[in-house]
C-alpha cells in the first residue's frame, strides 16, 4: 500500500502506558519509524520523545504532514472520536486503542465515517493477538473439540480503578466485559441472540455508594444454541486472572492463567505455584507487540485488517445490552 518511502512514518498520540509500549514496538522495526509523540501533558510527551530520540509534535503538525503515513491513538478515551475523524480527513491509517468512543451513538457515527473511506483501521482488541488466545482460536477452528456448546470466560482485575476513572470509562461492562464479549464473538464465530446479566457493587465503599457495578456475570446465547458465560470482577487478591474454558461435543480446550514464574514447589505439606501475572501490562506484553507488528505488516502488504470498526460497534452494542439487562433484570434480545 505504501511505496513512497522505505519506512512507514507513524505518529503516536498518548505518552502514557500504552503509548510508551507502542512507541517501543515501532522503533525496533526496520520498516517503520516513530515520527513523533503527541500528548496534552507536555512533560510526559517530552520524556517519551527523549527516550526514543524523536520530536514532540503538535496535533496539527501530524495531520498536515503528508509524510506521516499512520497514527497510533493511545491517548485518553474521550479524545478518540476527534482523532479518528481528523485521521480520516488527513488520509492516515489508524491503529486505535479501544474504545472508539464512550457511548454507542458516537461509536456508530465514527464507524460510519471510517467505513465509508475504507482507510486501514485496527481496533486494538489485544487478546486476539495474544499467543495463547491465538492458539486456542486456531484449535477451535481446526475442529479439535467439535461444535462449541459452552464457553466460560473469566477476567478479574487485582483491584478496582479509581472511581473517577470508572465514571469516565463508562463502567465495568464497557471497560472490561467488552474485551470478553469480543473474544466470545471471535472464538465462536457467532453473534449472540440474547444477553442476560447480573451485577453488584462489592469492592469499595465508593463503588457501593455510587452504585457502580464491579462484579458481573453475563450469559450470552448464540444462534447455534451454544452458551457463553462471562464473569468479571475488579477485585482478585491473587493477581490478574485470565482464563477460558470451551466445552465442545468432543472434549474441552482450556486456557490457563500465565503465572509470574514457572517454578512449582512440592513438599510434605503441599504444593505451591506462583500467582498469576500482576496485571494486564505483564500478561499481555506479547499481544501488544504482536498487534502493532500485524498492523504495520498489513499496511505494507495491503492486507485486510481485523478487528475493525464494525467489531467495536458490535461489542459495544452487546455491552449496552448487558448493562440494560443488569439494570432491569430482564433478558435482552438482540436483533
Amino acid at each position: 500500500m505504501f511505496t513512497k518511502q522505505s519506512h512507514l512514518r507513524v505518529a503516536v498520540f498518548g505518552a502514557g502506558r500504552m503509548g510508551a509500549i507502542h512507541a517501543a514496538t515501532l522503533v525496533r522495526r526496520s520498516d517503520a519509524c516513530l515520527a513523533g509523540i503527541v500528548d496534552a501533558h507536555l512533560p510526559s510527551a517530552e520524556r517519551l520523545a527523549a527516550e526514543h530520540g524523536v520530536r514532540v509534535l503538535e496535533e496539527d503538525a501530524v495531520f498536515d504532514d503528508e509524510d506521516v503515513d499512520a497514527v497510533v491513538i493511545a491517548s485518553a478515551a474521550d479524545s478518540h472520536p476527534h482523532l479518528i475523524l481528523r485521521s480520516v480527513a488527513a488520509r492516515k491509517a489508524i491503529f486505535c486503542e479501544k474504545p472508539l468512543a464512550r457511548d454507542l451513538e458516537a461509536v456508530q457515527s465514527v464507524a460510519k465515517v471510517v467505513e465509508a473511506t475504507k482507510l486501514p483501521f485496527l481496533l486494538a482488541f489485544n487478546r486476539r493477538f495474544d499467543p495463547d488466545f491465538v492458539a486456542l482460536a486456531s484449535r477451535l477452528r481446526g475442529g479439535e473439540i467439535g461444535a462449541v456448546e459452552l464457553a466460560i470466560l473469566t477476567s478479574r482485575d487485582p483491584s478496582p480503578p479509581p472511581i473517577d476513572y470508572v465514571v469516565k470509562s463508562g463502567g465495568v461492562f464497557r471497560e472490561t466485559t467488552i474485551h470478553d464479549i469480543d473474544v466470545a464473538r471471535w472464538l465462536t464465530g457467532e453473534e449472540p441472540i440474547s444477553v442476560h446479566a447480573t451485577a453488584s457493587a462489592l469492592t469499595t465503599v465508593a463503588m457501593k455508594e455510587a452504585k457502580l457495578p464491579d462484579t458481573v456475570v453475563v450469559t450470552m446465547t448464540m444462534p447455534s444454541g451454544a452458551i457463553v458465560s462471562i464473569n468479571n470482577s475488579w477485585r482478585a487478591a491473587y493477581g490478574y486472572d485470565q482464563r477460558v474454558e470451551v466445552l465442545g461435543e468432543l472434549g474441552m480446550l482450556k486456557l490457563a492463567n500465565r503465572l509470574q514464574n514457572g517454578v512449582t514447589q512440592m513438599g510434605a505439606s503441599g504444593t505451591w505455584k506462583s500467582n498469576p501475572e500482576p496485571f494486564f501490562l505483564e500478561r499481555y506484553a506479547n499481544a501488544y507487540n504482536a498487534e502493532l507488528d500485524y498492523f504495520i505488516s498489513a499496511l505494507w502488504e495491503g492486507r485486510t485488517i481485523s478487528p475493525g470498526v464494525a467489531d467495536g460497534v458490535k461489542a459495544l452494542q452487546i455491552a449496552y445490552a448487558a448493562e440494560q439487562s443488569a439494570r432491569t433484570g430482564q433478558t435482552v434480545t438482540l436483533g
